[in-house]
């Protein structure tokens, strides 16, 4: 399981390379992608200000009403994953792009009504469409897997408990643990998480203060290290350790040769059974 971030743009074409490297010797590769930077790109060109929610401990989210929801998923199926799988196919790679939808492969419920800060007002706000991963299906991505496919798979997740009156059903998910969710269900060996940064850093300043292994019964003691997105990798991280994935690895999609760097040791990998 291969996850690059959205925020790699066209870095993104170095893991394609990878990729055919590991389906040529008879790997069976699953690639998931985020998209919120591309679709923040969408956003301004369409004149629609990206909005965000801060809840009452301070974490901060996306504000995923009816038309954010719309961008975000016209950038990451419209305008990310099209490039992400014409590159693979290039490379010789049979890549087919799905969402979480497809096939009721990613159920997600709906994050209830929520006191949040959104334009420096604090307000309950009841149309946010965003969810957390209820169940995974993993019936389709085996299917493809079994027929020498590579699936390329993103958010958004499906809601089951929809109202069909209102013309919903897609639920905005984190991509990271999007991934993490899927790894696990399809008992996958590795899961790779890639981004614009080279694993967690003790200084984020300072590329030489890699962290280079992580307890994952011990994830607690390194979350303070961690802010912002970093923070929700790691934690997603921790729990695909924990959940059995054996190799869990944080690394720098911006190296020449970013997948197998990481399962060669290059990054913040996290252990499990370390005393």
């Amino acid at each position: 399981m291969i996850k690059v971030g959205g925020s790699l743009g066209a870095d993104m074409s170095r893991a394609c390379a990878d990729i055919r490297a590991l389906v040529d010797r008879g790997d069976s590769v699953v690639v998931v992608h985020g998209g919120g930077a591309e679709a923040d790109r969408l956003a301004d060109e369409l004149g629609r200000p990206k909005r965000y929610l801060t809840a009452s401990g301070g974490r901060r989210s996306r504000y995923t009403d009816a038309a954010a929801l719309d961008v975000l998923v016209l950038g990451m199926l419209g305008r990310l994953k099209p490039p992400l799988v014409t590159e693979l196919l290039r490379l010789g790679v049979r890549a087919v792009g799905l969402s979480g939808a497809d096939g009721g492969m990613v159920t997600a419920r709906r994050t209830p009504p929520a006191n949040v800060v959104v334009d420096g007002v604090r307000r309950v706000v009841r149309d946010d469409l965003s969810g957390r991963i209820s169940a995974v299906d993993a019936h389709l991505p085996r299917t493809l897997l079994a027929a020498g496919y590579v699936p390329v798979i993103s958010p958004p997740a499906y809601d089951p408990e929809a109202d069909p009156e209102s013309g919903a059903g897609l639920l905005n998910v984190d991509a990271d643990r999007f991934a993490a969710r899927l790894a696990v269900a399809l008992e996958a060996d590795w899961l790779v998480i890639l981004s614009n940064v080279p694993g967690l850093l003790r200084d984020p300043g300072d590329p030489g203060s890699l962290v280079t292994e992580i307890p994952c019964e011990d994830l607690a003691g390194y979350l303070d290290l961690a802010g912002g997105r970093m923070k929700v990798k790691l934690r997603t991280a921790g729990e695909a350790c924990l959940a059995g994935v054996p190799h869990v690895v944080l690394g720098d999609g911006r190296g020449p040769s970013p997948v197998l760097a990481a399962r060669a040791g290059a990054g913040t990998t996290l252990v499990k059974g370390v005393p």
